[in-house]
């Protein structure tokens, strides 16, 4: 984990074309970076080149919703803590959204409501695509493998999003449904794997064989349903392996502390990368905190 000064966290703050400067402060005119965003639980915000996506939007504000039944501390509301920034400062400068799947805490009823219906989004399916052009989005875009958008390739990944005990059970499985991951990767810029919400599969070691990327973005909460053993999602075991499997990638662990059955903390997180000396490698950003890659 790098430590930044209040300087330096100011200085990438003003380079990010959604920052607004205040009374006597300029913006740089360093060229972009990759600059990713985190929102809150797995919204992030990511500048990629001259591209910004918004990846897994919900902004509902603090306990909206009633926890997921069925779920690790279920009577806790969703989600568990408010947006660090505003509505408006999160949609601003978005050329796309980046939905990989239509689960509550991924796409919800305020994100609907705020992005702009014209967006383009890019969905897993069809089924997906179906949901949410219902919802009055006008360009809503089945990643089937690959894309390109504004220079940006865009290529979908694969997951598993729960065990296979987990799977077995046929409404189990249609609500755990399926849930992409994306690589960003462009000309003169770090490549980029958004693993989603899965467990390790072999899915992912393929992706990570196939685009060897620089930045992995891991849900690394370790959401626990009641009665079955392991999570619907990755933990901090997870985050060692990615750092054992790329070893010279940064790792960046998100979708933590805003969601009633995340069973592992930021708090835990840290402590364990410490341990195991892998904190250098490591990334656990803190709500609407900026990384520059």
């Amino acid at each position: 984990m790098q430590i930044r000064t209040l300087a330096s966290l100011l200085a990438l703050a003003l380079s990010l074309p959604w920052y607004s400067a205040g009374a006597g402060e300029q913006a740089p005119t360093a060229a972009a970076a990759v600059v990713f965003q985190q929102i809150r639980n797995a919204t992030a915000k990511i500048r990629y080149g001259d591209t910004v996506f918004l990846v897994d939007p919900m902004l509902s504000k603090k306990g909206t919703y009633p926890g997921f039944e069925g779920t690790y501390r279920s009577e806790l509301r969703n989600p568990l803590v408010e947006l660090p920034v505003t509505e408006a400062e999160i949609v601003t400068d978005v050329d796309a959204v980046i939905v990989t799947h239509t689960h509550l805490d991924h796409w919800d009823d305020a994100a609907q409501m705020l992005l702009p219906k014209s967006l383009p989004l890019f969905v897993q399916n069809d089924s997906d695509a179906k949901i949410i052009r219902k919802q009055g989005f006008q360009d809503v875009r089945v990643l089937e493998k690959k894309a390109d958008f504004q220079g940006v390739k865009l290529t979908r990944t694969g997951g598993r999003h729960g065990t296979e005990a987990m799977y077995a059970s046929p409404p189990l499985a249609a609500a755990l449904g399926e849930a992409m991951g994306v690589v960003l990767e462009a000309p003169g810029r770090r490549t980029l794997y958004i693993a989603g919400d899965t467990i390790w599969t072999s899915e992912v070691d393929r992706a990570l064989a196939a685009y060897s990327p620089e930045i992995i973005v891991l849900n690394a909460g370790y959401a626990r349903l009641n009665g079955f053993d392991g999570a619907i999602i990755m933990g901090k075991d997870d985050v060692r392996h990615a750092t054992q499997a790329m070893p010279k990638a940064v790792v960046v662990a998100v979708h933590l502390d805003a969601i009633n059955h995340m069973a592992q903390s930021r708090e835990e997180i840290r402590k364990y990368v410490l341990e195991q000396g892998i904190q250098n490698r490591v990334e656990i950003p803190e709500d609407g905190e900026f990384l520059k890659f």
